[in-house]
């Protein structure tokens, strides 16, 4: 018989179909109790109760690298492995970054809801025509993972500089290292916020953080919505403290404050960064090696450990 795994979440029927050509496949909550495997994504959360009704789980495989909804030191107490897909869909999300970035220093989102009003550049064109550009911006990236990595090699060919904030320095990383946040953003021009965010740095870009980029700053965050403090942000955003945003992912998605999605310094999209053909597949392809690994007793190619 094939081992039963269960699908928390719809990932395609491409991806069920594989999955399908291995291993039971179980859609129906209802019905997991004999899973000995979970597929799903770190915001959906599972903590020990959740685990206990599944008395054979052995192995929980999170699509995507986040896994902060996950109670890994649970897991790990009940001998269930947690796995993620980091780096599957790494330069995915940093193609994002770097368009939320352009979109926002350069009002391409003012600029295209003029042109389709029949308003051209509108009646104070200057935002529009004297931006500066990223050219010689200062770049400072939270969070050197694979995501963060791929986003400095990105900007640094935008003609930047380029500076980062780590818990720990990358002695392979060519950029200048800050030992602070505090100390990054105050150099900084541009605020790309990558880490893996968890309730451990909840809140960490907050306004002292915004004070420090200053009022021709921008800040943009793929990571997750907990990382910034969204009041913070509103307030910055609407005093001028920063110039302004881009977001894709929120502390309470799918619900977006209206009072943040009013503003006109913002550029949102609803956490798309990882969303394309290509990533989804490869987060697919990765989800299932881990699984194929767990039943095979090997070592499993993406582990997530207790810090």
């Amino acid at each position: 018989m094939k081992p039963p795994v269960f699908l928390a979440l719809s990932l395609g029927k491409a991806f069920q179909q594989k999955l399908a050509e291995r291993y039971e496949v179980i859609a129906d909550p209802a019905l997991c109790k004999s899973a000995k495997a979970i597929i799903t994504v770190g915001t959906h959360g599972a903590d020990g109760a959740y685990m206990d009704t599944m008395p054979e789980l052995g192995i929980i495989c999170c699509l995507g690298s986040g896994y902060e909804g996950i109670d890994v030191a649970a897991a790990t107490a009940r001998g269930i492995a947690v796995t993620n897909t980091v780096g599957a869909n790494a330069s995915t999300v940093a193609d994002m970054a770097l368009a939320l970035l352009l979109a926002s220093i350069r009002h391409v989102v003012t600029g295209d809801r003029l042109t389709r009003a029949g308003e051209w550049r509108g009646k104070n064109p200057a935002p529009l025509l004297f931006a500066r550009g990223l050219t010689g911006r200062k770049v400072g990236v939270l969070g050197l993972g694979a995501i963060g990595r791929r986003i400095a090699e990105r900007c640094a060919a935008f003609e930047t500089e380029v500076g980062y904030f780590n818990r720990s320095k990358k002695p392979d990383a060519p950029w200048r290292y800050f030992e602070t946040l505090a100390g990054l953003a105050e150099w900084a021009d541009v605020l790309m916020v990558a880490h893996r965010a968890d309730e451990t740095n909840r809140h960490i870009v907050n306004a002292d953080v915004m004070k420090a980029l200053g009022p021709t700053g921008h800040i943009v965050n793929i990571s997750r919505g907990s990382a910034i403090d969204e009041d913070a942000l509103i307030a910055a955003l609407k005093d001028g403290t920063i110039a302004g945003a881009g977001l894709d992912v929120f502390e309470d998605e799918p619900q977006i404050r209206p009072d943040l999605a009013g503003l006109p310094n913002i550029v949102m999209t609803p956490h798309i960064g990882g969303g394309t053909s290509e990533a989804l597949k490869a987060m697919g392809d990765a989800v299932i090696a881990n699984i194929d690994a767990f039943f095979d007793g090997r070592p499993l190619p993406n582990p997530v450990t207790v810090a």
